[in-house]
């Protein structure tokens, strides 16, 4: 592997404002300790206390300039003697750093985390004696009895198929037809010749990385976002530029700015039930990301793996719809039937231009020529089922996720967390940051977890959060969580279970 290429060197600047602005709703929102905590803490103990957690969020990047005492004093209405002595206190903890004629600067203390942006590793085989309860991935699996029908029913074609030589660079043609409905039932007007078939949505993301950039190359992504997905960046010797989500998506002032300081050749953005926070870009702020993106020069590549996953709220409608005839031309989305159906299957696709997806096609056959076409014609027979099995599927995620608030309130009740409209996972608020040390003790307790830090662009970010699924059966996520509160409290652990293949999906 490569090594990755340092950050975006870019200088990195928060205003007084927007930071009063943020202090105010974290202040609002407030944390897991108890409100007669916060009244008892001095105001400038407060303030740091605030400032800490938007850094370890990620809503401050790392090495980013914060304003001047004075301007910050005026902006939040506080004397400058008391943002004077948070900033003292920062920098006592490690989390701001000052330099002669330069300002001040965010960071983070040594060891606050690892760098754990690369290495997933393969899952343990079914009936290993390792086998844990496994909260490293947001998937599902595909009930065997449904898959030996579908077997049975697509024998003939393919059968009739191998006197051909089954490369299709673009993808099976009846596969593409489905997917270019599938656009046209959600509202967006899609011809068979605007898809790509791809391995899954990862190689889609891939597949538009490669095409789009070169090693040097800037990609804005969400902070936190999909490990895997930085990960792809780094290997291609690209710089991931983090930008905060806040409760309704990217925070557009910040984005818009890293496009013209950053000048990125692509933004990475799952709008719909962003993984892992599971939050739903708001109509308004893909309107005024994809106008930002448009004026730059930015592709969008739209990551639409969890969009079928909407519990709370009616399904979204596909990105390009919602954002002008003129973005929408610089938007490539990505999506996939691993979470609606089958993650073994390997089926994805990439929506865009006609054009843009011939060169997208030609682009595959450098890496992997065509996909497998057994794949296909099976996913074919799922889809002419029908969208009722994942309304069953997700009928169960609400169940599931129910039971998980419900025993994580019973067994953790100073955890929090936002409960997503959609999506396959509850992103947690430990109330300390534990997450990397909480993630090692709960492999010996039978738990395979995912600390908060590995969904961050900056090491040591997130290490309050862990990303906890809803995708497993009620009892087992009940299970999940007592043995999480045992570790958490430091009992006596159970017997020792590997977690040596943790990965992340």
């Amino acid at each position: 592997m490569a090594a990755p290429l340092e950050l975006a060197t870019t200088d990195r600047t928060v205003g007084s404002t927007r930071l009063a602005r943020l202090v105010r709703e974290v202040s609002h929102l407030g944390t897991a300790e108890s409100a007669a905590d916060t009244e008892r803490r001095p105001a400038y103990r407060a303030l740091a206390h605030t400032v800490r957690a938007l850094i370890l969020d990620g809503r401050i990047a790392l090495r980013t300039r914060v304003p001047a005492e004075r301007d910050l004093a005026a902006a939040l209405g506080m004397s400058r003697t008391t943002v004077t002595a948070a900033y003292d206190l920062l920098r006592e903890d490690g989390f701001l750093e000052s330099r002669r004629g330069s300002g001040t600067w965010t960071t983070l203390p040594p060891g606050a985390g690892p760098n754990v942006s690369g290495g997933w590793l393969l899952p343990a085989q079914p009936g290993s004696a390792d086998v844990a309860i496994d909260l490293s991935c947001a998937s599902f699996g595909m009930p065997g009895a449904l898959m030996a029908e579908v077997l049975a029913e697509v024998s003939p074609t393919v059968s009739a198929l191998t006197a051909d030589t089954g490369y299709y660079h673009a993808g099976w043609p009846e596969l593409r037809e489905l997917i270019a409905e599938r656009y046209v039932e959600r509202g967006l007007p899609t011809t068979p010749d605007q898809i790509v078939i791809t391995s899954g949505a990862q190689h889609g993301n891939v597949l538009a990385l490669g095409l789009l950039c070169g090693p040097g190359d800037r990609v804005v992504v969400e902070s936190p976002t999909y490990p895997n997905s930085v990960e792809a960046m780094r290997r291609a010797r690209l710089r991931p530029v983090p930008v905060p989500v806040g409760e309704d998506g990217i925070e557009c002032d910040v984005l818009a700015a890293q496009l013209r300081q950053a000048a990125p050749r692509v933004a990475y953005l799952i709008p719909d039930f962003q993984n892992p926070t599971g939050t739903l870009m708001s109509p308004e702020r893909r309107a005024e990301a994809a106008e930002a993106a448009r004026a730059a020069g930015t592709w969008i590549i739209n990551d639409e793996t969890v969009s079928d996953m909407a519990l709370d709220v009616p399904a979204p409608t596909p990105f390009p719809a919602s954002v002008s005839r003129a973005a929408a031309e610089q938007v490539i989305s990505v999506g996939s039937m691993s979470k609606s159906h089958w993650g073994g299957l390997r089926i994805g696709w990439i929506r865009t231009t006609p054009r843009m997806a011939t060169e997208l096609a030609g682009q595959r056959v450098a890496m992997d020529m065509a996909g497998s076409v057994l794949d296909q014609i099976i996913a074919v027979a799922l889809l002419r089922r029908g969208w009722g099995f994942v309304e069953e599927r997700r009928e169960r995620l609400r169940r599931q996720r129910a039971a998980l608030e419900e025993a994580l309130t019973a067994e953790l009740p100073d955890w929090s967390w936002r409960r997503p409209p959609g999506g396959l996972s509850l992103w947690v608020d430990l109330g300390e940051p534990s997450s990397s040390e909480l993630a090692g003790r709960a492999a010996a307790f039978g738990v395979r977890l995912v600390g908060g830090p590995h969904f961050g662009v900056d090491p040591g970010t997130f290490e309050h959060r862990v990303r906890i699924p809803y995708t497993l059966p009620e009892q087992t996520l009940r299970d999940a969580v007592r043995r999480l509160a045992a570790a958490f409290r430091c009992e006596a652990a159970l017997p020792p279970v590997s977690d040596e293949n943790l990965w992340v999906a």
